[in-house]
């Protein structure tokens, strides 16, 4: 059970926050790729910010505050160039980088562009995905995380923007135990009811998970009803990337369950997956990575639990918009929770003392390519695990669902 200051220190994400603060040194996804074109601009929201995401007409990104520094209004509504984003109200126009390139209504000879500023942040893109970074410079390197770099697979990006805070899903991810009940029991009556076959491989019991601290994070491991130390569940697991990310998958499908704050008492989540073709074979080329929206409310405002992640949305977002922790009854399967809270409050106590926290990159040497690890038998039965996921999980919704099952079904 936390405090009622350790649980104010965790959840708000805001600037100056000690959390906000934290994830700040790390570069998070602000929008996929493919949702701004050249020439547009979109309103966006990161950690308590309002922010626009715009792509100028050569394609570069740039984020830039919401306001404009002249008069405040929404730069969202701006026109966008060749060289950045015009101000609707008055025409100020303003770089990726913030400098002011225009104040059209001002004397040619005034000192009011040379000093005036709007807020911005650095952006890249990596894998479809365009990622922010808030914090002080010099900025870190952007991880480049294996399934973010990979050439010859098929991508696509699942989305929900959820009304919770970001530490309830987080938490989700340490919670093994959770997958033979929510995923298994809860999930198979559910389906039965409306007449679908229920899931197969989530209702094995655990015997033994673990969790083991590495330089990027926390490795889960776990031993279920039938198997033992020498299967892929426990001898390799797969990660917690730190501070917010979950690596998932089996054989040839990966994914990373990105949560974003966008502020503290809602989420954006990502699924970014990855899928590869069981005989080494090149995927189907893709233009651009597709992004799609993974729906988790019935019309009459109900949760849609009949898939694996709609449970585990159900579950996180009926605990409120920020769980009263100082409520809770912890047990001893509760293991994983209270490592990873320790693990914030440490790394929360490193930036207050002007250190670089858990899992920042800065060597270009160990940036190449990140290898992450993942089971490729999961619970034992590889390619069956993988086709029951796939019409389990949030991958049914994807729009290229097609695809990628040829993809795997590549002997």
């Amino acid at each position: 059970m936390l405090s009622t200051e350790q649980q104010e220190k965790l959840t708000r994400v805001g600037p100056g926050t000690p959390m906000g603060e934290l994830l700040r040194r790390y570069w998070m996804p602000v929008a996929a790729s493919c949702e701004v074109r050249p020439g547009a601009a979109r309103k966006v929201r990161l950690l308590g910010e309002d922010l626009v995401f715009f792509r100028d007409k050569p394609g570069r990104p740039g984020l830039v505050g919401e306001r404009c520094p002249h008069r405040q209004t929404s730069l969202a509504q701006g026109c966008v160039d060749h060289e950045g984003i015009r101000c609707p109200y008055h025409g100020w126009k303003f770089d990726a980088a913030g400098t002011c390139l225009e104040t059209p209504a001002e004397p040619p000879d005034s000192p009011l562009r040379r000093r005036v500023r709007a807020t911005a942040y650095p952006v890249q893109e990596l894998g479809g995905l365009a990622f922010a970074y808030l914090g002080p410079p010099p900025a870190p390197l952007l991880p480049r995380l294996d399934v973010l770099v990979w050439e010859g697979v098929l991508r696509d990006i699942g989305y929900a923007l959820l009304p919770c805070n970001w530490l309830q899903i987080m938490e989700n991810s340490v919670d093994p135990h959770h997958l033979e009940w929510l995923h298994g029991h809860h999930l198979g009556q559910v389906r039965e009811e409306q007449g679908k076959s229920p899931p197969s491989h989530y209702r094995k019991r655990h015997l033994e998970v673990g969790f083991d601290v590495f330089e990027l994070g926390i490795i889960k491991r776990r031993v279920v009803e039938g198997g033992s130390r020498d299967d892929d569940d426990w001898a390799v697991g797969h990660p917690l990337i730190f501070p917010c990310m979950l690596r998932v998958g089996a054989g040839a499908q990966h994914r990373l369950q990105i949560r974003v704050p966008v502020d503290d008492t809602s989420t954006a989540h990502y699924w970014y997956s990855c899928y590869r073709s069981p005989t080494g074979a090149a995927a189907p080329r893709q233009d651009e990575v597709p992004l799609y929206d993974v729906p988790w409310r019935k019309p009459d405002g109900g949760f849609l639990v009949d898939f694996v992640d709609g449970g585990d949305i159900m579950a996180c977002v009926t605990q409120g918009p920020i769980v009263d922790r100082t409520r809770e009854n912890l047990g001893s399967s509760d293991c994983g929770i209270v490592l990873y809270r320790r693990m914030l409050l440490e790394q929360i106590d490193r930036v207050a003392q002007g250190l670089d926290p858990l899992g920042i990159v800065r060597d270009p040497a160990r940036n190449v390519m990140i290898e992450l690890p993942q089971e490729r038998e999961k619970y034992g039965d590889g390619p069956a695990f993988l086709a029951e996921s796939m019409d389990l999980g949030h991958a049914c919704f994807s729009p290229i669902k097609h695809l990628i099952q040829e993809l795997l079904a590549q002997r």
